[in-house]
């Protein structure tokens, strides 16, 4: 039950009678409007950096970044593994619906506080008195892990294709060793992170026009995959389920596979770490955020769904000598090494522009929080560049912390599924703290801030849902793809991703209690009443 009370939010006439009787509000040179200017002086926030994003961009730069329709072609082998074509299909579609829940949710919290620090900011605001302070520096921790781990994630899946395709081409080519494929990655990375430093006033337009690549490429593949090869029958693609880790039920198993469909619509917050680079973002967001996500589900299912019909033989696909179920399905269905590689390459080339995104994102939150004095070094991480206009010193932060995490491939070959639940489980747990705070306002009947994207009274339900997913799908996220055993592989089968996460709680505590509370600034101390 939403027991909250609403309070009036303003409109544009009665803002902008607001914003006139206050000198900060004057014209802004960063290009904000008089909504934005309102809401960075009730943050207590000083605009520092570029708004060129508009709506079409904004959703450009979450539709790219979450990329559905290419995760489900590219990150779905712990599905199809673990729970099968029927077993993939049907959680992606609660989760889909679950993250649309989820995205209001963080909308809604998003047009209260458009600011770039996100999750941590929503918390030190919302959170129980006692709270705010320890809660919104944990959560800051977490979410800049999840960003951070997503990095080499998306440049590892990169490399994954670009290999592929090689040993498709080459079937006697040697297979490349853990240093070489850990290599490839940082030279992904590497050209990621130059893009986002020497060419980042030409993100916006960037995002614009890969967006209508995004859309093409779609069609691209749903024409390819419909129109050629053989097709498995309906009724095995939506009922049949495969228990491959040897879980001993296909309803465990499809839970365990739980990490493809996270990946599928992971980092829905993307644009609330953009905000301060959105002009209009208390509206513009929210409404970018749902849109992004709508739209991405419907062709992200279909691509889905199209791509398990293609599989007729799932364990020929789980083996494939490429690596890569995707490329193997392409190669079935068009017999041809051209074809493969052309919709490889153009798969390639988006998981490149998801990769530069997620830099972005990672970036500006890791200097959101670094502002607020959450790391150490703050000061250093805090700065903006004055001619880039980008937070120069993050960036360079986060490509240290992205190398540390892709170098684990030297000498492990489980990096990927513990790299992809690091990121999901980091990021999963900054939404479920962020919605537990807002729905303990509801449940306790304490004011909303006035917001131009509201709820209204079906807040308590949506959030109560959301809450519900989003433990169920942290819980998952540490779950290894087999069952451990007592014999000597249970070191490569576990899923260190609970280890990692819980070392970076550890720490985090450990900086908090040891100097970091004495400089950390909870953002509730520096919101103005108006």
């Amino acid at each position: 039950m939403d027991n909250s009370k609403e309070l009036k939010t303003p409109t544009s006439d009665v803002l902008s009678e607001e914003i006139s009787q206050h000198a900060e509000f004057a014209q802004d040179v960063h290009g904000g409007n008089g909504f934005d200017q309102h809401d960075m002086h009730r943050m207590g926030k000083k605009q520092e950096l570029r708004r060129n994003f508009e709506f079409f961009s904004i959703v450009g730069f979450v539709s790219i970044l979450q990329a559905t329709w290419e995760s489900t072609l590219v990150a779905s082998y712990i599905g199809l593994f673990n729970g099968g074509t029927a077993g993939v299909i049907w959680l992606t579609i609660v989760s889909w619906f679950c993250f649309l829940l989820l995205i209001a949710s963080m909308a809604e919290m998003a047009s209260m506080a458009p600011t770039a620090g996100g999750q941590y900011h929503w918390v030190s605001e919302f959170a129980p008195a006692n709270w705010q302070k320890p809660a919104s520096f944990l959560v800051g921790w977490t979410c800049c892990l999840g960003w951070v781990a997503g990095i080499p994630t998306c440049a590892q899946i990169l490399a994954g294709l670009v290999q592929g395709m090689v040993l498709l081409v080459y079937p006697n080519a040697t297979v490349a060793s853990l240093w070489q494929t850990a290599l490839l990655i940082w030279a992904i990375m590497i050209i990621a992170f130059a893009f986002n430093i020497f060419a980042a006033k030409y993100l916006p337009l960037a995002e614009s026009i890969v967006l209508v690549v995004h859309v093409l490429g779609f069609l691209a593949f749903l024409i390819a995959m419909w129109a050629f090869g053989h097709h498995a029958p309906a009724e095995k693609v939506f009922t049949k389920f495969n228990d491959g880790g040897g879980w001993g039920s296909v309803g465990l198993s499809t839970l365990v596979g739980f990490g493809s469909p996270l990946w599928f619509f992971i980092g829905p917050d993307a644009g609330a770490h953009m905000s301060e680079e959105l002009r209009d973002a208390s509206l513009t967001l929210p409404r970018a955020m749902m849109w992004s996500t709508f739209l991405n589900g419907i062709i992200g299912i279909v691509t889905l769904i199209t791509f398990c019909f293609c599989i007729t033989d799932l364990n020929a696909v789980l083996n494939t000598p490429t690596y890569q179920p995707v490329l193997q399905v392409l190669f079935d269905i068009s017999g041809s090494y051209v074809a493969t590689c052309i919709l490889g390459s153009l798969l390639s080339f988006l998981t490149l522009f998801g990769t530069i995104t997620n830099i972005a994102t990672a970036s500006r939150q890791c200097w959101a929080f670094a502002r607020d004095g959450g790391f150490p070094f703050s000061k250093w991480l805090s700065h903006v560049h004055p001619r880039y206009q980008i937070p120069l010193n993050a960036l360079y932060m986060c490509a240290g912390a992205s190398f540390i995490l892709a170098a684990i491939n030297f000498g492990s070959t489980v990096t990927f599924f513990a790299i992809i639940a690091i990121s999901n489980a980091a990021l999963i747990f900054s939404y479920l703290v962020s919605t537990l705070c807002i729905r303990i306002k509801r449940l306790r009947g304490e004011p909303l801030l006035p917001r131009r994207w509201s709820l209204g009274r079906w807040g308590g339900v949506v959030n109560d849902i959301t809450l519900a997913f989003l433990v169920l799908a942290f819980v998952f996220s540490f779950f290894p793809t087999t069952p451990l055993t007592g014999d000597s592989t249970w070191a490569t089968d576990m899923n260190w991703a609970c280890v990692v996460f819980g070392a970076c709680c550890l720490w985090a505590w450990g900086y908090y209690v040891n100097g970091g509370r004495d400089i950390y600034v909870a953002l509730v101390r520096l919101v103005k009443t108006l």
